[in-house]
């Protein structure tokens, strides 16, 4: 480190969003994504990561190169300043809170004026406050024996962990949503407790994280019901967050489940992308009614897919009629080898309706679907002592390079050579 100023650093995140500061230390690091600074200020607004919560992003702007009073600077003028260092990010270390950026002020002993992303941090902050809310409302729907097991929280969404021995329902998602959702509209005003005794903290209920150290002071947040131990950033009110929205829920370990989930700017964006989608079906279905049209087309597709079957079923009733009187006799058995083009459900249908109108039959269909070859090959009941389904498909199915298997009476195998159809069926005329 080049130390400019032996300071305490101070943290007044909590309170403000930006500040008059100057750094008291640097230092150059490298990376693969080039070269960078890391930066210790006298008093910081930038939330260093920590307890799950991402840390800040946003600008320094130094007292030479802004053209405002730091006590009412506007965007415009921001926008307008000669020099401005982006915060790429904020990180702890050895209790020190480091930014870093891309380059160092000109002068880098100027006072800077410290501004942190707002919007990335109403976002992240309201996205923190609501994994207390969920913490709340999961142990409220499925029990005390659920704890937090981890967590990520941004300003894009937020991830929690806890433990719990099963798979949520649909129907527990919507209650522990529905939750969250109406503490939200209740508004519930914070209620920080900054640096009480860690005694006084848990006799207010406040719930600690296991596995987590604690010192003898701690803070305590507070939403009505929902008391817990934090050091990160949070809404004024519950009303911040605006609405909740579970996207996913999976399980990351044995008896570990993950909610993932939106609030504030992503569930706003959410909605009104769902609410356009909406419209643009009701568009193509010419229809207000998008539930009744579906239907609909859904009642017309059934329909039209049965029709469809049963022109498939008379073309290939039609193509296959005459088969019958195609069977060979062969060393007191009846044969029949053809190639046809027919559909899986078809070749089956036919391979058995074959099988009981001929004595003795051995019956191997050969064909191909887009792309695919398959190989179908029946024997009659009266002809499995001597003849095993099973058995030929497996020894024709070399020639298509794959492989399959059935009963005595009935077989099939798929290959990934087409091309070797021809010698399946050249070897099947020799059975």
């Amino acid at each position: 480190w080049v130390v400019l100023e032996e300071t305490p650093e101070k943290f007044i995140g909590y309170d403000q969003m930006a500040a008059e500061t100057y750094i008291t230390r640097y230092r150059r690091i490298e990376n693969n994504d080039g070269d960078f600074y890391q930066i210790v200020l006298a008093q910081t607004p930038f939330y260093p990561e920590g307890g799950g919560q991402v840390g800040d992003r946003g600008i320094l702007i130094p007292s030479y190169a802004r053209g405002f009073d730091i006590s009412s600077p506007n965007v415009h003028a921001v926008e307008d300043c000669a020099e401005i260092i982006e915060v790429l990010d904020t990180k702890k270390e050895n209790n020190l809170i480091v930014s870093t950026v891309r380059e160092l002020p000109k002068d880098v002993g100027a006072r800077l004026y410290a501004k942190v992303d707002e919007n990335d941090r109403r976002n992240t902050q309201a996205n923190h406050s609501v994994t207390h809310l969920l913490h709340e409302a999961l142990r409220d729907v499925l029990g005390t024996h659920v704890e937090q097991k981890g967590s990520y929280v941004g300003p894009d969404y937020l991830r929690f962990d806890f433990s719990h021995f099963s798979k949520l329902s649909e129907e527990e998602l919507a209650q522990i949503e529905t939750q969250v959702n109406e503490r939200i509209k209740e508004n519930i005003a914070l209620e920080e407790h900054r640096e009480i005794p860690m005694a006084e903290a848990i006799e207010k209920g406040a719930m600690a994280l296991f596995g987590e150290k604690y010192g003898d002071k701690v803070r305590m947040i507070q939403f009505g019901n929902s008391r817990e131990l934090c050091g990160g950033t949070h809404v004024q009110n519950t009303g911040e967050i605006g609405h909740f929205k579970i996207q996913a829920e999976s399980s990351t370990a044995a008896g570990i489940r993950r909610i993932e989930a939106i609030s504030r700017d992503r569930a706003t964006a959410h909605f009104a992308e769902l609410e356009s989608k909406v419209q643009e079906v009701a568009a193509l279905l010419k229809s207000k009614d998008i539930n009744k049209a579906v239907q609909k087309l859904m009642e017309e597709n059934a329909a039209l897919k049965a029709e469809n079957d049963a022109l498939k079923r008379e073309k290939v009733q039609a193509e296959t009629a005459d088969w019958g009187k195609d069977f060979q006799e062969k060393s007191g058995k009846n044969l029949l080898v053809k190639k046809a083009n027919l559909p899986a459900a078809a070749v089956k249908d036919l391979v058995f309706k074959l099988k009981k109108e001929t004595p003795r039959a051995l019956i191997v269909i050969l064909s191909e679907n887009e792309g695919k070859p398959m190989i179908t090959v029946g024997v009659s009941a009266d002809l499995e002592k001597e003849y095993q389904a099973g058995a030929i498909v497996k020894d024709l199915a070399r020639e298509i390079q794959g492989g399959g298997g059935g009963n005595p009476g009935f077989a099939t195998a798929g290959g990934k050579n087409p091309a070797g159809l021809q010698a399946a069926y050249e070897k099947a005329l020799e059975l």
